[in-house]
């Protein structure tokens, strides 16, 4: 699979997209095909959303970010695939590992002028968010992740793969207050992390 073709974009039907996604896990090829234009178009506006602030000339583009990511998904082999949900989910963790080697493989750690730029704010909006680079996010993660995976997860899910609060309860089976309130403590972390990430480097 080279190229990844869109041929039409019609209104999604999650049931569709799930029933296609199985067959596709069970090696049906024509499957596949039919999910892409179901799909694509979704995932080029998930990854737009969070690449808004990017600089212009930045070489990255969500076009290009998104056929990479659906790159990596085909090559997936023996995935369950137990949802729509499940597979933006997986789509997020793709992406945001894309966004960090490209970030990696352009310096951006010695060069934060060449890094994609992303928004975080504290929980509710009570401060204004702060921009830091992907990098740095992913390291927050990384650190969030070693005490709290659940949380670090619901973020990987909202912030890289856009899904919804409703969206993220069915791929972790969790209820929507438990996802709600693990999202805004998480939210509050990052944001005192990467503050004093910040200082630190302005320091």
């Amino acid at each position: 699979m080279g190229v990844v073709r869109v041929r039409s974009s019609r209104s999604t039907d999650p049931a569709e997209v799930t029933t296609l996604l199985q067959a596709w896990a069970h090696g049906d090829t024509c499957a596949r095909d039919e999910l892409i234009p179901l799909v694509y178009a979704e995932l080029r506006r998930r990854a737009a959303s969070y690449l808004h602030q990017e600089r212009r000339d930045h070489t990255l583009q969500p076009t290009a970010l998104v056929h990479e990511a659906f790159l990596r998904l085909a090559g997936q082999r023996r995935v369950e695939w137990q949802s729509r949900a499940h597979f933006f989910g997986l789509a997020a963790q793709m992406m945001r590992r894309i966004l960090v080697d490209h970030a990696r493989s352009r310096g951006a750690a010695k060069r934060p002028e060449n890094a994609v730029r992303m928004a975080v704010d504290a929980q509710h909006g009570a401060v204004a968010p702060i921009d830091c680079e992907v990098i740095l996010l992913d390291q927050a993660l990384t650190e969030l992740a070693a005490f709290d995976p659940r949380q670090a997860h619901i973020v990987e899910l909202r912030y890289f793969g856009g899904l919804s609060e409703q969206e993220v309860t069915a791929v972790l089976h969790l209820s929507r207050s438990t996802v709600t309130r693990e999202w805004q403590a998480a939210r509050a972390w990052l944001y005192r992390r990467l503050t004093i990430g910040a200082s630190r480097l302005r320091g």
